[in-house]
């Protein structure tokens, strides 16, 4: 038998017609003698009957079918019997009557239901160890469809606006600036190692200077880091390059691949040009270079009100040069002490000293430290705040950074906490594109006692800054720009420095970078631009988290065909697993760890 349709297409208009179907049985029910079948494949379920008066060989046949057996079968296509239909299901009018049954594979009984009600009993160690079956749900078929349209669109968008796509190396050399690499060692060259790459920064730059002009790949990357539900070891971005642009091009650039992919995937139209703010704004305000913009709870600052107040702990912090802010949680004066327990241990982890608060409840303001704030510094809360019946005033004292981290976390989990109370709306199926501009270029480390570049030092220096490289060089913007939706950034990007002696400088000079070892690293990124390299620029977005906020769901695990688990494990293939020692030997490498069992 040849297929002539998948278990979605059948329609009404069918009725009548031949039809042979194949796919796995997802369901099956005996009513009166009659055999249901609900017949399921990639694109969809159609109603399948056996029925002992019309053909009682295949009728026979299908009361050996279970669960997830493999089957074809073959008949006409009628319609269902007045008050049957589903018309949940774009099948649901019509049932194949069949004539010819063939099992293709019998199946033995899944570890769990291969629907959402038995996904949901499955732990996800189980998923991920059967994820051939747990691929098989309606809802991960659905994902990795929509995968596939977000990468057509996206590869239909850079070709239609003149881009190529070039695939760059998998086997790297080591940059140890960046995060924690995979190393693969070299047999032919012993002692040596390649690194599997963390993004196609590099190559994507000589692109340009080989006269490229407009690269995308949607580019394999990898990481050996911590994960989280948002990150994978081995994970994929939307990498982009192109020259001769400035910042305002890239901007409309992406906003116009993002309007096409959301149309693609979601048939939604989405408003372009996107807001921008400056990173020190979103900081002051939000406490976070990723703000979710749906919600206010925004950080208020009360460093002059409280530069002479008698509250110690305010007056030593502006006194050191810190400053005080605080949110009000509205209506939320009714925690409890556990939560406050909660949110002050969130607090010292993340820098804070403790957790200085108020509840307003009534008509009062009850906490230990109203008694040392004078009428003025009450008012001035109380107008910056809004302050009102019912509210929680949070205060952080401590240096800016301190502050902004501190508040900015617990501005999310207030966030959640008013929400399960309902007290706080935010909507879902709205989205707050924000481009966040103008990044600090260098960070002072005080663990290595030396600048860093904040995003990588290829990043351009905005022009008028440049003059400060010499004397505050954390005082100078890079031309980065990251692209955030809802709190989470999407991805990251920046003109890039085509200067050889600026990009020397950058190293060598502001990073402290020794020559012999920027020149080991980046050697011939340095030559390069004596030859003529453009000015350009890129940006990559993450492909994996833009797919997983499309389809709804906060684990990228959902988007990714075969992904591992929080421990970099494959739980299907049981991998990372030991190897021979013969292949040890090949590789030069002799092992030095502990017997682990």
């Amino acid at each position: 038998m040849k297929r002539t349709q998948h278990c979605g297409e059948l329609r009404a208009a069918h009725v009548g017609q031949k039809a042979i179907l194949m796919g796995w049985v997802h369901a099956r029910r005996d009513l009166g003698g009659i055999v249901f079948i609900e017949l399921r494949d990639r694109e969809g379920n159609t109603q399948v009957v056996f029925d002992p008066q019309h053909n009682k060989p295949s009728w026979e046949l299908a009361q050996s079918l279970r669960s997830e057996f493999v089957v074809a079968v073959e008949g006409f296509v009628r319609k269902r019997p007045e008050g049957t239909q589903n018309l949940k299901l774009p099948t649901g009018e019509v049932e194949l009557l069949v004539d010819h049954l063939e099992i293709l594979n019998p199946s033995e009984t899944p570890p769990f239901q291969l629907d959402e009600t038995g996904s949901a009993q499955a732990n996800e160690e189980l998923r991920l160890q059967y994820r051939y079956l747990d691929l098989r749900r309606p809802s991960m078929t659905k994902n990795l469809k929509l995968r596939h349209r977000v990468a057509k669109a996206a590869r239909d968008y850079f070709d239609t606006n003149g881009f190529l796509e070039v695939e760059t190396p998998i086997l790297f050399k080591s940059t140890p600036e960046g995060a924690r690499e995979y190393l693969v060692p070299s047999r032919v060259n012993p002692g040596k190692f390649y690194a599997l790459p963390q993004s196609p920064q590099q190559f994507k730059q000589m692109l340009m200077v080989a006269g490229v002009d407009r690269y995308f790949q949607i580019a394999k990357c990898f990481r050996d880091e911590d994960l989280r539900a948002d990150r994978q070891p081995e994970f994929t971005q939307i990498d982009v390059e192109l020259s001769f642009i400035t910042r305002e091009d890239m901007y409309a650039l992406m906003e116009g691949l993002l309007a096409t992919v959301w149309l693609a995937a979601r048939g939604e139209k989405i408003p372009t040009p996107f807001p921008r703010m400056q990173f020190l704004e979103a900081m002051e305000r939000f406490g976070s270079d990723k703000p979710d913009t749906r919600f206010g709870l925004e950080l208020v600052d009360f460093t002059k009100e409280f530069a002479q107040s008698k509250f110690k702990v305010f007056r030593g912090a502006v006194d050191s040069g810190g400053v005080v802010k605080a949110i009000n949680a509205k209506g939320l004066a009714s925690v409890t002490q556990g939560q406050i327990e909660t949110l002050t241990e969130t607090a010292k982890s993340f820098g804070a000293k403790g957790l200085a608060f108020i509840k307003v409840e009534g008509g009062e303001w009850k906490s230990p430290i109203v008694k040392f704030f004078n009428d003025e510094e009450k008012k001035a809360l109380t107008e910056k705040l809004k302050i009102e019946e019912g509210d929680l005033i949070l205060f952080g004292a401590d240096k800016r950074e301190t502050v902004w981290e501190v508040l900015g976390r617990l501005r999310l989990i207030i966030a959640e906490i008013l929400k399960k109370e309902g007290k706080l709306k935010v909507p879902e199926d709205q989205w707050n594109f924000l481009w966040v501009i103008d990044f600090p270029l260098i960070t002072y480390n005080p663990e290595s006692k030396r600048h860093v570049a904040t995003h990588h030092p290829f990043t351009s220096p905005v022009v008028e800054d440049v003059p400060l490289l010499d004397r505050e060089p954390t005082k100078v913007r890079g031309q980065h720009y990251d692209i955030v939706l809802n709190g989470v950034e999407l991805g990251g990007g920046s003109i890039r420095i085509h200067q050889p002696e600026l990009q020397k400088k950058i190293f060598e000079q502001v990073l402290q970078i020794p020559p012999e070892v920027a020149q080991s690293r980046f050697g011939y990124m340095l030559q390069a631009f004596r030859y003529g390299a453009p000015p350009h620029g890129g940006i990559a977005l993450g492909f994996d988290r833009l797919c997983a906020i499309l389809c709804g769901t906060p684990n990228i695990r959902d988007v990714i065909a075969f992904p591992k688990t929080a421990k970099a494990v494959d739980l299907m293939t049981n991998s990372p697993s030991e190897v021979e020692p013969k292949q040890l030997r090949d590789l030069h490498i002799k092992l030095d760890v502990e017997d682990a069992g």
